[in-house]
């Protein structure tokens, strides 16, 4: 870079200072002797190309949800007279949530027990009068008609008991669902009534959802679905496609608030078709969630490995720019000579973006004041390192 200096104006030029005084000579109107003033180059922030093993990551969306959620709803009828429990706790299974006024059915399993007494009794009367009457019809002091009474009444007495035990079952099962549990394990939202509203069967009481562990669904592209297969099978060709439990591919997740994926989970499960309407399968990852950080319907980013590690070649993602849709980093060359490269880029890892085209190892890439660099013009190159999270020193203030 040249500044020309005519009178009192100064001129900027880009380029060699024969074409600057070239161009002024043939500029009207100049007249005093132009002085040309060669400036420094403008000074910018370097980095060189990062080279490791990186494995192709797939990147989507997805939402948590629950593995058991469950309506917790009444089963008789009754007056609620107990609540054990406090709105949004954790509640272990068969903990007694709800407890409706059990004194009705109280009352009905001690009717069912003694209609259930009285027909065991009738029995025992049926069964010693058909004794009876087998014994006395040989010898005439029985008619058949009469052994045919006792063996009816019998039966009735046999079938009355089923009956009534039926009845006795049903009447346990009443004063049981009185008192209405948690079916499973988990985290429970707010009572929907109050002691001493009146219950009708089926009324919904509260809901309850399980946190350990903690499902993530999400969709799969069916062109990322195709590539995978595809990768599976010349890792292993002869070797059939198996279940996504079976391969246990590592899924990372990161929440609305975290800069990286931080949760660590597994596939356990891929849908059997795509869906036509969107072209895409539906996918599900299984956490931990042992520190309860993750709740059903939480929004996350999903990111899961689709290939093994190769090496590739990193950058920061600040040296990257776009130019009416092409992307392009600004290396320096051995002579601090700028030099506009069109890259073909790959997943981000670590805060570094992967360059699949464009680079070579151990070249630099301009990190900051990139605003001060012009493809072919000489600059001042300040080496730094890239740190792991892609960020980069800014260079020192420019004294042009």
């Amino acid at each position: 870079m040249v500044a020309v200096v005519t009178g009192r104006r100064v001129f900027r030029f880009v380029g060699s200072p024969l074409a600057a005084l070239a161009l002024l000579a043939a500029s009207p109107g100049c007249g005093s002797k132009p002085q040309v003033v060669e400036l420094p180059p403008p000074e910018v922030s370097v980095a060189r190309v990062v080279e490791r093993d990186v494995a192709d990551f797939f990147e989507t969306t997805g939402r948590t949800a629950a593995v058991e959620s469950v309506d917790v709803r009444a089963r008789v009828s009754g007056y609620l007279v107990k609540i054990n429990f406090k709105d949004g706790e954790e509640v272990a299974p068969g903990q007694v949530l709800f407890e409706i006024d059990p004194r009705p059915y109280e009352a009905q399993r001690l009717q069912a027990e003694g209609e259930l007494a009285r027909w065991e009794a009738s029995r025992r009367k049926a069964e010693a009068d058909l004794a009876r009457q087998q014994r006395l019809l040989p010898t005439g002091a029985a008619s058949q008609k009469e052994l045919e009474n006792a063996i009816a009444a019998k039966g009735t007495a046999d079938a009355e008991i089923m009956s009534a035990r039926g009845r006795l079952d049903q009447a346990k099962l009443n004063l049981e669902f009185a008192k209405v549990t948690a079916p499973v394990a988990g985290r429970i939202s707010k009572a929907n009534v109050t002691v001493g509203n009146l219950i009708e069967a089926s009324t919904l009481l509260t809901t309850l959802v399980s946190v350990r562990p903690m499902w993530m669904y999400f969709d799969i592209d069916e062109r990322t679905v195709l590539e995978y297969r595809e990768r599976y099978r010349a890792a292993h060709p002869e070797a059939p496609l198996p279940d996504a439990r079976t391969l246990k591919v590592p899924v990372e997740i990161g929440l609305a608030h975290q800069d990286g994926h931080l949760h660590r989970g597994t596939l356990d499960f891929v849908d059997n078709q795509v869906n036509p309407a969107t072209g895409t399968m539906l996918a599900r990852a299984v956490f931990a969630n042992e520190d309860r950080s993750l709740t059903p319907g939480l929004f996350v980013r999903v990111r899961l490995p689709i290939g093994d590690p190769a090496h590739s070649l990193l950058v920061s993602e600040r040296a990257v720019g776009t130019d009416q849709g092409t992307k392009y980093v600004l290396v320096v060359n051995d002579t601090n000579v700028v030099e506009y490269r069109p890259v073909k880029l790959g997943p981000l890892s670590d805060g570094l973006r992967v360059i699949r085209e464009g680079l070579k190892p151990g070249e630099r890439v301009i990190t900051a004041g990139i605003q001060r660099a012009r493809p072919g013009i000489t600059v001042k190159p300040n080496e730094a390192s890239t740190p792991a999270d892609g960020t980069a020193a800014a260079p020192p203030p420019s004294k042009s």
